[in-house]
């Protein structure tokens, strides 16, 4: 893969170029607020939005969106009447860079790459909803990007600031989470592709709405496609072209704990063990997807089972008899000892809970975790250099990666071999060459670092 980026998108004049500083804070904390620009502010948007401005040290001075004007964005609007608005960010950053600390990126998932890129060229800090980037190459690049240009990050997997993040570092430190074995990990809600069946193409003929800048919306995205209610508002997660599926969904919000504390990286296999309804357009119905991971540090190598479906269950542990399996969730295998847990910031339980009983009576389990800032504070507060982000792109990146290479499974089938040093699959061409997607004429830029 060719791992490059430019610097602007737009071209500025020289003398504009030369007044945006690239160090952050330059103007950060004026009046004990961050100056935030919000990319995407409908659906998803406006929740990430709502948050942030709970948080009371946000001042939003912008906000774009493709669909400005419309049903989907007027609470955010009405919400900030004096913030400046754009339907495109590029317009955005050339005009007002100057004027803004962070950026919230909460667009659909094939789009979070170039507006990040830019973002963080431009000594931005940078909060992007889940999963970081479609690719494996842009969430490399993204990775790259946060190092060289000494931005702040955060990636939307909200939990992985809330009790679960901390309580999986705890029970680990304290020797309870050790020798971890085997994962099984599940999501299993209907989704919205469920019902479309045997898609064979995009679906065309359509009338954009009126207030939908529908070339914008296509970004990057190199295959010729009109307008369709399947794809906006909120269809385009099911489309392997535009989402990134169930498992890029809700894997960074299951197996986030999981990946970071047990040191995982990248696979050496992923294998496809199941798949019901694949198609070369969108997600399956039902997937199992296997991947395999190295012993490391002292750790010995491990598996996980990632399961979707509305009736693709895992199999429940003995010690889980009889009780009703609740979802999304895991079950985490070690030689001693089973934990049961959920999504999000649920905390894990050990089964059989009079297991758990016993260690809590014994005062082995740690289970004062401190008061801690939520994700969308922890954020805030480390753009004021007051805090460490807990899903900075480095951390969340590799997890990103593990999805990636489970879509392109759910995607292909079959067993794909990984090396971790070349960055390659090495037995199927096919499916190495979607580590990456070819590139809109326009947009190469940002591929370039």
């Amino acid at each position: 893969m060719t791992l490059s980026i430019s610097r602007r998108n737009l071209t500025l004049a020289a003398g504009a170029t030369a007044s945006l500083s690239l160090i952050p804070g330059r103007v950060l904390g004026a009046n004990g607020k961050v100056n935030v620009a919000a990319i995407g502010i409908g659906g998803r948007g406006g929740g990430v939005i709502k948050s942030i401005n709970q948080t009371g040290i946000a001042n939003f001075v912008a906000l774009c969106d493709v669909a400005l004007g419309s049903d989907h964005t007027a609470k955010s609007e009405k919400m900030f009447p004096n913030a400046k608005k754009f339907t495109d960010f590029r317009a955005m950053f050339d005009q007002m860079a100057n004027e803004i600390d962070a950026v919230l990126v909460c667009t659909p998932d094939f789009s979070h790459f170039p507006a990040c890129m830019m973002a963080m060229s431009l000594g931005k800090h940078v909060y992007v909803e889940k999963p970081m980037a479609r690719t494996f190459q842009e969430v490399e690049l993204m990775m790259r990007a946060e190092k060289k240009y000494g931005v702040v990050t955060q990636m939307g997997n909200q939990g992985h600031s809330d009790n679960n993040y901390y309580q999986f570092k705890a029970w680990k430190d304290a020797g309870i989470i050790k020798d971890v074995t085997h994962v099984d990990a599940y999501m299993n809600k209907g989704r919205r592709w469920h019902p479309w069946g045997d898609v064979k193409a995009f679906e065309s003929g359509a009338a954009v709405p009126e207030n939908l800048d529908w070339e914008l919306w296509k970004g990057t995205t190199p295959v010729a496609i009109d307008y369709s209610n399947k794809l906006h508002p909120g269809n385009w997660r099911g489309w392997h072209q535009f989402g990134t599926g169930c498992f890029g969904d809700w894997g960074a919000h299951i197996l986030d704990t999981i990946h970071q504390f047990l040191e995982l990286g990248l696979p050496e296999t992923i294998s496809a063990k199941k798949l019901v309804g694949q198609n070369d357009y969108i997600f399956p119905m039902e997937s199992t997807i296997n991947f395999a991971f190295p012993a490391r540090n002292g750790m010995p190598a491990m598996d996980i089972d990632w399961y979707d479906g509305v009736k693709n269950m895992p199999p429940v542990p003995k010690e889980f008899a009889d009780r009703e399996m609740k979802g999304p969730g895991k079950f985490i295998y070690t030689r001693d000892l089973t934990f049961q847990g959920g999504s999000h910031g649920s905390t894990l339980q050990v089964i059989p809970y009079e297991k758990m009983r016993e260690l809590l009576q014994a005062g082995l389990l740690p289970k004062d975790f401190g008061k801690n800032s939520n994700h969308y504070m922890n954020f805030m507060k480390a753009c004021l250099g007051e805090e460490k982000t807990n899903s900075p792109f480095s951390v969340a990146g590799p997890l990103t990666q593990v999805l990636n290479l489970g879509c392109i499974a759910q995607h292909l089938g079959g067993e794909l071999k990984f090396d971790s040093t070349k960055m390659q699959i090495t037995n199927n061409k096919t499916a190495n060459a979607l580590l990456k997607d070819h590139v809109r004429k326009g947009w190469e830029q940002y591929y370039k670092l």
